[in-house]
């Protein structure tokens, strides 16, 4: 006799609602806090480009790839496959944007490069599901294998087409975008009075009202999605019992090969997607090494952000600003303004571990914020070469402040063999 389905649906408990809640609404909090602070480092310092509506659109444009490949991330750890591989889906999403996009249009390389996103996906989870190689040494494999066939079918394909080359797609077309101009003219006027927060947060604005990227709305839209499917459904409670405790699911009729391997498909095919956005959106086509590590970042914005999607959304949008910054005008003097951000930031964290009477951490943090604040007092600019830096110095910063509140999935990583359940 076969072991009965666990059918029944997600339970929510007022306890429950009541966490979730407070969560959203620390998570908002922070946002709020985190910008309000950015406003006021740039009221202080003069350095405009910090909030101005095309450096925050350049970090949305950064980020979304970010995103995309935490997002992916998270699927796949929450089903107890950790996925190293990320950047080497995402490589194959750039390929096939590249590809598809050139030859049949937008939406075909949007297609194109979550499939080839989804074979990646595939591939992994053959690899760590069915034959129980090691996550990490599968995930190396998809890396390596990815940049190398990206490079070798790049030099097939592109070699000899207008535009084109042995590392490089011709032009791709631009995916649509939308433009709401009886908005953006009145929030940019507001913008020009550099009035504290008010202006800022109208530049904000003005990213959603001018050439805003469909594609865009579609990858925000997909983590409102897998917040609804993955704590709101059976199959998002069956698939995040495959990572806490697999053999539990199997007991009671849950097939936990199934659910590992749709989750890091799934998975694949996000960091798939989020080549397309790099090889459409962020840039004008494919080219060999465009990644630039985007991977192994999402995966950290996704431990960032505790394996929660808003988390990883906050983590990814810190991440692509430091990303951003660097490339826009004075970025010497924006990146200097940011040690003052920086070393309020530790201050404030030292104060809060203060008060949770964490002494260690207290002392570390305001030893750091000083450190920042004396740089910051002691300098006009920071070197360029810093500047190139910053968004792999902010991801170290970020998780080493993070560590101590994180909880990943019990079995995320684990070998799961059938039967375990005994």
């Amino acid at each position: 006799m076969s072991a009965p389905v666990a059918s029944t649906a997600p339970v929510t408990t007022p306890s429950s609602q009541w966490q979730r809640r407070l969560r959203v609404r620390n998570l908002t909090l922070i946002a709020i806090v985190g910008f309000a602070l950015l406003s006021l480092v740039r009221v202080i310092t003069g350095a405009q480009e910090l909030t101005s509506a095309g450096t925050i659109q350049a970090a949305l444009t950064s980020s979304i790839p970010i995103a995309m490949a935490g997002l992916g991330g998270l699927w796949s750890e929450r089903a107890g496959i950790v996925n190293i591989g990320l950047e080497g889906m995402m490589i194959l999403g750039t390929f096939g944007a590249g590809y598809f996009g050139y030859h049949y249009g937008s939406i075909a390389g949007i297609l194109g490069a979550i499939v080839l996103g989804m074979i990646g996906g595939l591939l992994h989870g053959i690899a760590t599901v069915y034959f129980g190689v090691d996550h990490i040494v599968s995930g190396v494999a998809i890396n390596i294998i990815a940049l190398g066939a990206a490079g070798f079918l790049a030099e097939t394909y592109f070699t000899g087409l207008e535009g084109g080359g042995p590392t490089q797609s011709p032009p791709l077309p631009a995916p649509m975008t939308i433009n709401v101009d009886f908005l953006d003219n009145p929030l940019a006027s507001i913008e020009a009075k550099q009035w504290f927060f008010v202006s800022d947060f109208a530049g904000l604005l003005r990213v959603f009202v001018n050439d805003l990227p469909v594609l865009t709305i579609l990858c925000l839209a997909l983590f409102v999605l897998t917040f609804w499917v993955l704590w709101r459904t059976k199959f998002g409670l069956r698939l995040r019992s495959c990572g806490e405790e697999p053999a539990a699911a199997e007991s009671l009729g849950v097939n936990v090969y199934n659910y590992k391997m749709i989750a890091v498909v799934i998975s694949g095919g996000l960091s798939g997607l989020g080549g397309a956005f790099l090889a459409m959106v962020a840039s004008s086509g494919f080219q060999v090494g465009q990644t630039g590590g985007r991977g192994y970042i999402g995966l950290a914005a996704m431990i960032f952000g505790n394996w929660r999607p808003g988390g990883l959304l906050l983590g990814s949008g810190l991440f692509g600003y430091t990303q951003a910054l660097p490339l826009r005008r004075e970025a010497t003097v924006s990146i200097h303004a940011l040690l003052l951000l920086v070393a309020i930031l530790l201050l404030l964290v030292a104060a809060y571990q203060l008060w949770r009477k964490n002494t260690l951490q207290a002392v570390s943090g305001a030893v750091f914020g000083a450190a920042f604040l004396v740089w910051y007092l002691s300098t006009d600019v920071v070197p360029s070469d810093f500047t190139k830096m910053a968004p792999y110095v902010t991801t170290l910063l970020v998780l080493a402040l993070a560590s101590q509140r994180l909880r990943m999935p019990k079995a995320d990583g684990l070998v799961y063999r059938r039967g375990s359940a005994g």
